[in-house]
């Protein structure tokens, strides 16, 4: 009887240390999946307010300027619109878009190729793509900002937002911020330069004025403008060379959007050629300096944007 009852004790023993380990077991894998699974959660945006069900891994983003985003965001797009230069895309982002599907462009987005990638969100803009926005949420959810703009950052909140990345978000802000400052204090007396922006295009030379991608950054950076520039909107376009007086300054840079055919290069030379151009001072004075239009204006996101600090950087603190 000792050895039978010795026997049953040890068999209840190792139940309750198989029960003991086995309740371990699960606690693991129960906090293995929380991890893995997301709350539901809303965002307001220009059309309505979304519920997305967990943090997307397929995106398909719609602008420009929100490729920039993703990226900066450490969130590769499945699809993307190709950029407004490049082959499909900007070479400053070339290299991180590798074997990203291409999806129309802003103005004309494909709905079947956005289709067949089966996102989980798609970002867009109302003003590019409000007429198929129906069409894109019977997809997947999708989110939009109002417009496109001078000040990218806006926009940039709302797809870390859409992305469940806020807080990635005010870091890559930050940081930027961090910049600037460092920058402007570096550049000191320098920023009561007054600088010039224009740029041309085939059928077009325009004036760049505050509310535009470069404007916002030199704004911020805390560079004087022209008094002809000085002015909160957009910018002046389609400008005859009677106002090329208007393009004077202490400095000017200026970009040209060249698709490859040469129309824009021509504007470009015409007018920098120009006698009223030649008679400006800042001509004189070999303050002249051209940048890339992808940078300084067509990308309008957050790589840009740094990119541009990067050339402020050089022209300014390595003269």
């Amino acid at each position: 009887m000792k050895k039978s009852f010795l026997l049953f004790s040890m068999f209840i023993f190792a139940l309750v240390l198989a029960a003991c380990g086995g309740g371990t077991n699960n606690n693991e894998a129960s906090n293995d999946d929380t991890g893995a699974n997301d709350e539901a959660y809303t965002v307001e945006h220009a059309m309505e307010t979304t519920t997305i069900p967990s943090t997307p891994e397929r995106v398909v983003i719609l602008t420009n300027e929100g490729t920039e985003a993703l990226l900066a965001l450490g969130v590769k797009p499945v699809g993307a619109v190709q950029s407004w230069l490049g082959d499909p895309w900007y070479d400053h982002i070339a290299a991180e878009m590798e074997d990203v599907q291409v999806v129309g462009t802003e103005s004309a987005v494909n709905l079947e190729a956005i289709a067949a990638l089966q996102p989980d969100l798609i970002i867009g803009n109302k003003l590019r793509q409000e007429e198929v926005y129906e069409q894109l949420k019977s997809i997947a959810p999708t989110v939009f900002a109002e417009t496109i703009k001078g000040d990218w950052k806006e926009n940039f909140q709302l797809y870390a937002k859409a992305l469940n990345r806020e807080e990635v978000g005010n870091d890559v802000l930050t940081s930027f911020d961090d910049r600037v400052e460092q920058i402007s204090t570096d550049l000191g007396d320098q920023l009561q330069q007054e600088v010039s922006i224009v740029r041309f295009l085939a059928g077009d030379v325009r004036i760049y004025h505050k509310d535009s991608f470069s404007g916002i950054i030199l704004e911020q950076l805390g560079f004087a403008r022209p008094a002809e520039q000085d002015v909160d909107d957009f910018a002046e376009m389609n400008v005859t060379k009677e106002r090329i007086h208007a393009m004077e300054g202490d400095i000017l840079f200026y970009f040209t959007y060249e698709t490859g055919e040469g129309d824009a290069t021509g504007v470009q030379n015409e007018w920098l050629e120009d006698p009223l151009f030649q008679n400006l001072e800042v001509v004189k004075n070999g303050r002249v300096h051209e940048v890339s239009d992808a940078i300084w204006n067509t990308a309008g996101g957050v790589i840009a944007a740094n990119k541009m600090l990067d050339d402020i950087e050089e022209v300014f603190l390595n003269e």
